[in-house]
């Protein structure tokens, strides 16, 4: 008869015990080893097989003693080989319808001192159990035993599980099956009335696994120790003494000071924050969860900063915020791998403006293709050991990124890993992931940023912040409902309702990266916290052709991140709250029947029925205080079954923003013949006058004709326009076109660079790229953070709102000063028109953010 775990659900999830099998279950007390073998034992005398159990320890028996169960005691102190001798000697005498079980092994610790004693005897033991066909089980407490003991077990058993007890219910997350693979087994799962439930959502898992103390990465325990690690076990002990009574306080914080250079920041400012909210013991957790060694960069210190500050300030946020379980691998991984690859000298040619994109390319393609140090490698496996199959994300965190002063914002890559598939297909996936977000450290976006910022030659290591992603497995798709980027300070005040100081969040359906991306075809939802529901746009068709379409999201079947349409999403998502997010539309027919239609992203339902704006208002306004400055946040928002929900905050860094007032001074009305441009409802940046020295016009009809090849052509042209010298000192330049700078799809717009606009002080996106292409209201975006940074000004101009008005006749007509700058691309000026006056005549401009109006016009 079949082996069987007697839970019929774990046999469906692990697709059955096998003959041979050695499975060890790795627990946090005895109770819970109980629990699992004992529908094991039970099982196998009901249907009259021979269960063997091996009694050594001194905890209280695990199988009761009767006829049906034959127990072999055991004495450890009788030394290693006799031990053994006699454990194997009872198995040889049984078959291979023979059950074994084993008492914990922790035991066997006090009584042979040494811990790579019981990795021998499972070295020993587990082959010969499998050599003869029968089952054994095992169990071992998980955060009590060293490397030299773990490391062989793992080796050796062909099931290793996890238990945990939370709340008083059983979790079980299987760890490695042998010889079996399923899109599911390795999820965590709830044991309740026999049945095994699969937990779905990020916020559960993250809650369970890390509700059980964490020792470090096993393969992390087995090293040389050095002056690095050995502060970090130095500081242990302090804290530990402290806590008995038998060392001080200022002992803590020496120890505390001293570890902060030394993994989390050297700026100043960072440090006074963590002194502030960070704890000694936090500093130790933050070293268990490394790989590697060195700074873990700004990304993941300002992750764990801003959840410190939030749960200082109010006990309400331990409650609300999804618990985290993230991993860093720090900056010293980095310099091996560049130097291991022999990528290292064409890297310090970047400190030098005038050779830093020399050798990219050879670079980047040497890291792709790059190689890890194997004991690199092993704690790598370790950690997707502990995620299993929950989809995880590889998160740039480099030294200088999300600092005072350097955002990076959209500089480096993230990667998401789906993590499906056998052990090492994920590990293969995590690999290339890493590998692609170092090779973004070396890009030309990255390096003209540096530069421009004044740190080409700082210290710049690319430590990378690996998360649990955070949302919900509907099927084969998995995404959070909502996500989004949030600005404690408004920089677009379209109603004098909303106040500037009550902060600002875009929100999208699905992953993240609609939020923090300008997507070149569809929009997001823009909610003033103080009046979530005055919308920046029009009436209610104006308000649906703004909505978003399409949801960013994991597809765990094909392995990819990919996007949907949310009516299509929404039908593959079984147990969505699909009115929570959407608004099925109703038609009525030919005959006068009213029927439904789609359904379509409608966010009014969420913000009615839960404070989302409230808490982000009061989330943001905490951090603000707390940094002295205005923040930026990236977060992931769950909605749970019982009408609550949990923020999962992954980001949070100063906003580079200027904050104005808003008052300027006010133009006399020019003459309507002087006026150029009247925008109302899209201004983004600080308020300002202003005098145009410069500027430039892409004519929408003649661009659109353009090929592709054509298009780009042209933005690299306006890139030499705005760079040109002039002998009177720089000039105040703006540039105006159809559609959507900076995008990915030249049919959409025009595919600048900010490298290539960086000297414009003006950037005027208008709405005749096509018919339905609007500016982007792009808060939070990296395209935002490049506005901000470079102090550039945004308008964004519609056709059709009222007010409006757009000189098309002076833009079409006007001399154009392309053919007398550049001569030799003097062949692009139907498409790309260069305009100057003279004559005592100036471009100016009026541009109010309160106000939401821009207007460029003819004056003295």
């Amino acid at each position: 008869m079949t082996p069987s775990t007697g839970i019929p659900d774990l046999d469906d999830i692990i697709h059955g015990l096998r003959s041979g099998d050695n499975v060890v279950w790795k627990v946090d007390s005895v109770r819970d080893y109980a629990a699992m073998i004992q529908p094991y034992w039970q099982r196998a005398r009901r249907i009259n097989q021979k269960v063997v159990y091996f009694r050594f320890a001194q905890h209280e028996p695990l199988v009761p003693q009767d006829g049906a169960v034959t127990r072999v005691n055991v004495r450890p102190d009788t030394g290693f080989e006799q031990f053994i001798t006699q454990v194997h000697g009872a198995i040889h005498e049984c078959d291979a319808r023979c059950h074994y079980v084993f008492d914990m092994f922790t035991d066997l610790v006090r009584d042979w001192f040494s811990e790579r004693m019981i990795g021998i005897f499972f070295t020993l033991t587990c082959p010969y159990i499998r050599a003869i066909g029968a089952v054994g089980y095992f169990g071992v407490l998980r955060n009590y035993h060293s490397y030299y003991a773990l490391q062989p077990i793992d080796e050796a058993a062909q099931l290793l599980l996890d238990v945990y007890r939370y709340r008083d219910e059983l979790y079980v997350h299987p760890i490695k099956i042998q010889q079996r693979h399923s899109p599911t087994m390795y999820l965590l799962y709830r044991w309740v009335n026999e049945c095994l439930t699969p937990i779905k959502d990020s916020a559960t898992t993250a809650q369970v696994t890390h509700s059980s103390p964490w020792p470090g990465l096993q393969s992390a325990s087995y090293r040389m120790i050095g002056m690095w690690d050995r502060r970090f076990m130095q500081a242990e002990e302090i804290l530990a003494a402290h806590e008995a009574g038998t060392s001080s306080s200022t002992e803590v914080s020496a120890a505390f000071d001293r570890l902060v250079p030394q993994i989390l920041s050297h700026d100043p400012r960072i440090i006074d924050l963590l002194r502030q909210y960070l704890t000694l013991a936090d500093i130790i957790d933050i070293w268990k969860h490394v790989i590697g060694s060195g700074m873990i960069g700004g990304k993941s210190v300002g992750m764990l900063l801003a959840r410190a500050i939030l749960r200082q300030a109010d006990p309400k946020w331990s409650a609300l915020l999804e618990e985290h379980d993230s991993f860093y691998v720090a900056a010293d991984v980095f310099y091996l791998f560049m130097v291991q690859n022999d990528c290292w000298w064409i890297r310090q040619k970047q400190r030098n403006p005038a050779t830093m994109l020399d050798g990219l390319e050879e670079a980047r393609a040497r890291i792709l293709k790059g190689n890890f140090p194997t004991y690199i490698v092993n704690r790598f496996s370790d950690m997707l050991d502990y995620f299993g199959q929950s989809p995880i994300v590889v998160r740039s965190s480099s030294l200088l990124e999300d600092a005072f002063g350097n955002a990076f914002a959209g500089k480096y890559e993230s990667v998401f890993c789906p993590n499906q598939g056998t052990h090492q297909q994920r590990l293969d996936e995590f690999l290339h992931a890493v590998r692609r977000v170092y090779a973004s450290s070396l890009s030309e976006q990255a390096l003209v940023y540096r530069a421009k910022m004044g740190v080409l030659d700082r210290d710049e290591q690319m430590a990378l912040l690996v998360q649990r992603v955070s949302g919900v497995q509907y099927g084969s798709v998995f995404y959070p409902q909502l996500a989004g980027v949030g600005l404690s300070f408004n920089p677009f005040v379209w109603s004098t309702h909303i106040e500037p100081e009550a902060g600002v969040v875009r929100l999208v359906v699905g992953l993240g990266t609609r939020a923090v991306e300008r997507s070149d075809d569809d929009y997001t939802r823009i909610v003033a916290l103080n009046a979530p529901f005055r919308r920046p746009e029009g009436d209610r068709e104006d308000i649906r052709r703004h909505n978003q379409k399409r949801v960013d999201y994991l597809d765990l079947t094909r392995n990819v991140q990919t996007s949907a349409y949310f009516s299509d999403i929404s039908k593959a998502s079984p147990g969505l709250q699909e009115d929570l997010l959407g608004k099925r539309e109703m038609f009525v027919d030919r005959y006068g029947r009213s029927v439904p239609g789609n359904v379509e992203i409608d966010l009014d339902g969420t913000l009615e029925r839960y404070p989302l704006a409230a808490d982000l208002r009061a989330l943001l306004t905490t951090l603000r205080a707390a940094y002295g400055c205005p923040v930026e946040i990236e977060f992931t928002i769950n909605l749970t079954e019982n009408q609550t929900y949990r923020i999962n905050l992954l980001q949070c860094r100063p906003l580079q923003i200027k904050e104005h007032d808003g008052h300027v001074g006010v133009p006399q009305s020019p003459d309507a013949q002087d006026v150029l441009i009247h925008a109302h409802g899209a201004v983004l940046g600080t308020s300002r006058t202003m005098v145009i020295d410069r500027i430039i016009y892409v004519v929408p009809s003649a661009y659109a004709a353009l090929s592709a090849n054509s298009k780009s052509t042209i933005a690299k042209l306006i890139g030499k326009v705005t760079h040109l010298a002039r002998p009177n000192g720089p000039i105040a330049q703006m540039l105006i076109g159809p559609g959507r700078f900076g995008t990915n799809v030249p049919e959409l717009g025009v595919p600048v660079t900010f490298g290539e606009i960086g000297p414009v002080q003006v950037l005027c996106e208008i709405d005749t790229m096509r018919e339905g292409l609007n500016p982007d209201l792009s808060l939070g975006t990296h395209f935002f953070h490049e506005l901000a940074e470079y102090d550039m000004l945004y308008v964004g101009y519609v056709r059709a709102r009222e007010g409006n008005a757009f000189n098309k006749d002076f833009f079409d007509n006007a001399p154009n000063r392309l053919a007398d700058l550049l001569p030799e691309e003097a062949r692009w000026g139907d498409v790309l028109r260069v305009l100057e006056v003279a004559d005592g005549r100036r471009f100016h401009l009026y541009a109010n953010h309160l106000e939401q109006q821009a207007l460029l016009y003819f004056g003295e």
